[in-house]
């Protein structure tokens, strides 16, 4: 066979192969665009009335020695606690929260060694109240026998379901009518719910409360709890149903 019949046998061949080829490389049609959606967020509160409260009440006690700086701490302490419970709390509510013993010193001159002049024990008790009433009894029988140190009142709620529940109705109903507005405004409506998700801002937030160191013969303590505020937040994406 000579040269020029084979060159025309390859580019027959050629002629014959091209279309294949350029089936193969045809554009792939793009996939059918994914249908329109609204995303909202909102958030949503409810505001709880605490029924429970916590209390850090200590005794802190100075003496030359640990012993007797000890001593004296465990015996106001026991008169303490003796005290708490006659107002109606129960043992088990009581538990021991810091217990310190440290050495006092002092310096007389700048560069002199300290000198130890006493010990100093610390112990703390944490009170948990089951009656927001009972808290200002409490504390004055605390203070009567003994106690110097009140380090917090903290207040909250034992049963915080309920009202996590009214925040997320709260919360999805604006991410709903948020939606809906977008959707009119789009010229539309929504479609069905398509994702919802929720998230906690944060517990409900404690009251903390200071309380002075009083006159024995001071009125009761006045205690306010006030309330507590529970923040939630949920996001929604719906599927947008263009009006035809």
């Amino acid at each position: 066979m000579g040269l020029r019949t084979r060159l025309i046998q390859l580019a027959a061949f050629g002629i014959l192969c091209s279309p294949a080829k350029a089936d193969a490389g045809a554009a792939v049609p793009l996939a059918a665009t994914a249908p329109p959606q609204i995303v909202t967020s909102a958030s949503g509160e409810a505001r709880l009335t605490p029924d429970r409260a916590s209390i850090l009440i200590g005794v802190q006690t100075r003496a030359p020695t640990a012993a007797a700086a000890a001593r004296e701490n465990n015996a106001r302490q026991q008169a303490i606690i003796a005290a708490i419970t006659a107002t109606g709390i129960p043992k088990e509510q009581i538990s021991t929260e810091n217990y310190n013993v440290y050495p006092e010193t002092r310096s007389d001159r700048p560069g002199q060694n300290p000198t130890v002049i006493g010990y100093v024990v610390s112990n703390v008790v944490r009170v948990e109240v089951h009656r927001t009433d009972q808290v200002g009894p409490v504390i004055d029988a605390a203070l009567a026998k003994g106690a110097n140190q009140i380090n917090s009142l903290e207040f909250f709620s034992s049963n915080t379901d309920a009202g996590r529940r009214q925040a997320l109705s709260d919360a999805i109903g604006k991410a709903r009518g948020d939606a809906e507005a977008m959707a009119r405004a789009a010229g539309g409506g929504l479609g069905q719910l398509l994702e919802l998700s929720t998230a906690e801002v944060g517990p409900p937030r404690p009251l903390y409360r200071a309380v002075a160191m009083m006159d024995k013969s001071a009125a009761p303590t006045p205690i306010e709890p006030g309330e507590l505020t529970l923040h939630v937040a949920v996001t929604a994406r719906w599927q947008f149903v263009p009006n035809r």
